[in-house]
């Protein structure tokens, strides 16, 4: 298995890097990688304090710096350390200024505008935390979504997702030998979603949960037989309760949460 050091530099919070590296890596799912985090460098001495960790750990840089003094501080830094850099935002937003003839705003992290829209968000990111895994089910009626899935199906990172992009998404494990509960089926204002995925892709996932958890293999929960019929009594749920399903064998988080987003949209406009 191959290995990457992944060092991230942001002048705000990483978020912007957060969800392009994890899209990129997507690609590369053998890939072992060690993420080392800078964010808020806003000074040179910040900057420096980056480049000497670097230079104790080498690896690959990726940064968003929207100051040219620390952008190119940091650029000639690792370039006498060897190390190859990408810089994020700069070339685009150069592009794009010079394309509408308009002066860019150097101001660090002014992306993240605490706005009306960012506390939605941290208001949205509130509710997936209360409502993961089947919590807080008496106002489960308050959610925009409500993601319906047997374990391992990515649910509730796809509800922090939304939550990103202003959601109020709760997530409901479909547990064997357990009814559904009440208030998801009595539920009437989210948009519910079935999350379904390959078995034997989901008795993988599984396995390597319990072996990095210290348990044996030796139950239902990895057996592909039991997995397999697992899934087929979570499918028949959902149709009959005429929820739209979403297979996650092949997706990345980023493309269920795409497609809960169009199913939300449409329904919003009219759609089912």
């Amino acid at each position: 298995m191959s290995g990457l050091v992944l060092h991230k530099i942001s002048d705000a919070t990483g978020e912007t890097l957060d969800v392009v590296v994890r899209a990129c890596l997507g690609q590369f799912p053998d890939l072992q990688v060690t993420e080392k985090r800078w964010t808020m460098v806003r000074t040179k001495d910040m900057v420096l304090e980056a480049l000497e960790g670097i230079r104790q750990t080498p690896g690959f840089v990726i940064f968003t710096l929207v100051d040219d003094a620390l952008t190119e501080q940091l650029v000639h830094g690792c370039r006498a350390l060897n190390v190859p850099t990408i810089d994020l935002l700069n070339p685009m937003l150069a592009q794009l200024g010079n394309y509408l003839g308009l002066e860019r705003d150097s101001r660090p992290g002014s992306q993240h505008v605490m706005d009306a829209d960012y506390f939605s968000k941290i208001e949205a990111l509130h509710y997936v935390l209360a409502h993961d895994d089947g919590q807080s089910l008496r106002d489960l009626n308050d959610a925009d979504v409500i993601l319906v899935g047997v374990s391992r199906t990515s649910k509730t990172p796809t509800c922090i997702y939304l939550a990103n992009r202003g959601l109020k998404a709760a997530n409901v494990p479909i547990i064997p030998g357990m009814g559904v509960p009440e208030e998801l089926l009595n539920a009437d204002r989210p948009l519910k979603v079935g999350i379904t995925k390959d078995p034997r892709r989901l008795v993988q996932i599984r396995r390597q949960r319990l072996k990095m958890q210290g348990h044996g293999e030796d139950t239902d929960y990895v057996d592909p037989d039991a997995v397999t019929q697992e899934i087929r009594e979570a499918k028949r749920l959902y149709a009959q309760h005429g929820w739209p399903i979403i297979d996650v064998s092949r997706k990345s988080v980023e493309e269920t949460a795409a497609t809960v987003l169009q199913l939300y949209h449409g329904r919003l406009d009219g759609g089912r």
